[in-house]
């Protein structure tokens, strides 16, 4: 099989799917617009998965197990949400070989029958809030399909909370969206924008949503993970009420939240070359591939007795590592693999560098080799790790930023959409402006940003704005 891909540059849409499916992180399922995620992307999903778990526990949050079967008048109990549903949904109507009573929606999003559960468990304002996270699957049935990016099932988390008060939902969605960045910038080494979705972007059923978006190498947006208010809606709804402390009966006010394997994508392509995937140290499966290089069955046996060396050591350090001591394949074949799957470090070692008690240390973000020798090659190691999670978010901050620009007016909007990459500027048109600029550009708000202490013209109606918008076309 050959290890090249498609230069970004010719083709980015093909670039990405063959570093997906030659790095090995996932394929094409037997049913149109579905994913099997291999080992390797998994191994990606698991490391994001115990790192914002991580943090949603540490701010008080649980997590438990809701079914994917949901009744079809539970879906209808919130009338803006099933309609901005209804046309990705999938519905189950046979089960036990006869045609159900009621047909059931394959879990798109779990607010409803989370919502009917949550009327049964609060009372009273003891039980708030409740805090309840859960990692799951999703369906819905998308048109247009790409790995990771949009599939018809994929793999998420949604967290579900309610309060006794409008300021406590408030206070959840922004300490949750504070994560996502967290999440976002310090883990996956992706440059975002936190701020509040418009109208029109949205989720159904809510008073409104938060965001992080984040630029992909072809300049595009892509939404990376939100936290919605959805105040009282759902709890008048399902008629969710508690008793609070002067014994009268209130609505509990709602939030909901998630981010999902679309964080792979985004990884793949806020960073991946022509030579395939550039994954941060702190996400990848392995921060170190330890390649030994030999000719004949004794010097196999040498570079073993040390190779067996360093592994204890990185054991102890807690540096994820393997060794790639295959005979199939030769070494050149192996750099190139180990490339593709966008390991951090490299370490070739072979009989002349056991001679000399040194290693070469090789980086997948900038190709720089490195000469260590055996004393200082741990802390060397730990050291050039957290340089190239640092780099590596410097690189595309530092992309975004000189891809993001300041327009004036609609012609000028107009030319740097079509050329590609974000424009920041003012804004005071209502929903039909922005419908019409999407018809006209394909540009979208992408995000309100939450720093705002400016004042200008807005670029498309003319008239005096403080409030400045993220344009961008979007995956």
């Amino acid at each position: 099989m050959s290890i090249s891909v498609t230069k970004r540059s010719e083709d980015y849409a093909r670039w990405y799917t063959d570093v997906v499916k030659k790095a090995e992180l996932a394929d094409y399922g037997p049913v149109k617009g579905t994913m099997v995620i291999r080992p390797y992307g998994f191994a990606i999903w698991e490391n994001i998965r115990q790192i914002a778990d991580r943090m949603f526990k540490e701010t008080g949050h649980v997590n438990a197990y809701f079914p994917m079967f949901i009744p079809e008048s539970y879906m209808r109990k919130e009338a803006e949400h099933i309609e901005g549903f209804a046309p990705e949904c999938a519905v189950v109507t046979h089960g036990g070989g006869k045609k159900l009573d009621e047909p059931l929606y394959v879990r798109p999003t779990s607010e409803t029958i989370i919502w009917s559960m949550y009327k049964k468990w609060i009372k009273s304002y003891r039980d708030l809030p409740l805090l309840i996270n859960q990692w799951a699957n999703v369906v819905r049935w998308e048109m247009r399909t790409r790995l990771f990016l949009r599939t018809t099932e994929f793999l998420w988390q949604e967290g579900h909370t309610a309060h006794a008060t409008a300021a406590e939902a408030e206070e959840e969605v922004r300490k949750i969206i504070e994560i996502y960045r967290i999440l976002a910038e310090d883990y996956l080494a992706m440059p975002v924008y936190v701020g509040k979705k418009t109208d029109a972007e949205k989720f159904a059923g809510a008073l409104y949503t938060y965001s992080i978006e984040a630029m992909m190498g072809d300049m595009k947006a892509l939404q990376a993970g939100t936290s919605h208010n959805l105040g009282q809606n759902f709890a008048k709804a399902f008629d969710v009420t508690y008793l609070n402390s002067e014994n009268k009966q209130e609505y509990v006010y709602a939030t909901s939240w998630g981010v999902s394997t679309r964080l792979i994508g985004g990884v793949i392509m806020t960073h991946g070359d022509d030579k395939g995937l550039i994954l941060p140290p702190k996400i990848a499966p392995y921060q170190l591939v330890i390649v030994p290089i030999w000719r004949n069955d004794d010097q196999k046996s040498q570079l073993m007795e040390e190779v067996t060396k360093i592994k204890i050591q990185f054991q102890k350090e807690e540096i994820r590592y393997i060794v790639d001591d295959s005979d199939q394949v030769s070494p050149g074949w192996k750099f190139n693999q180990w490339e593709m799957k966008g390991v951090p470090l490299r370490l070739e070692i072979g009989p002349k560098d056991l001679k000399k008690k040194q290693v070469v240390l090789v980086r997948r973000d900038t190709g720089e080799k490195h000469f260590v020798g055996f004393e200082n090659l741990y802390s060397v190691v730990k050291q050039m790790l957290n340089d190239i999670q640092t780099n590596m978010f410097e690189k595309a901050l530092a992309f975004r930023n000189n891809n993001t620009h300041e327009a004036g007016n609609y012609a000028d909007f107009k030319k740097i959409i079509a050329a590609g990459g974000f424009v920041r500027a003012f804004w005071s048109g209502d929903g039909k402006d922005e419908a019409r600029i999407q018809e006209e550009t394909k540009a979208t708000i992408r995000s309100i940003p939450f720093e705002q202490n400016q004042k200008g013209t807005c670029f498309y109606t003319g008239k005096p704005s403080d409030t400045i918008v993220i344009f961008g076309k979007s995956y």
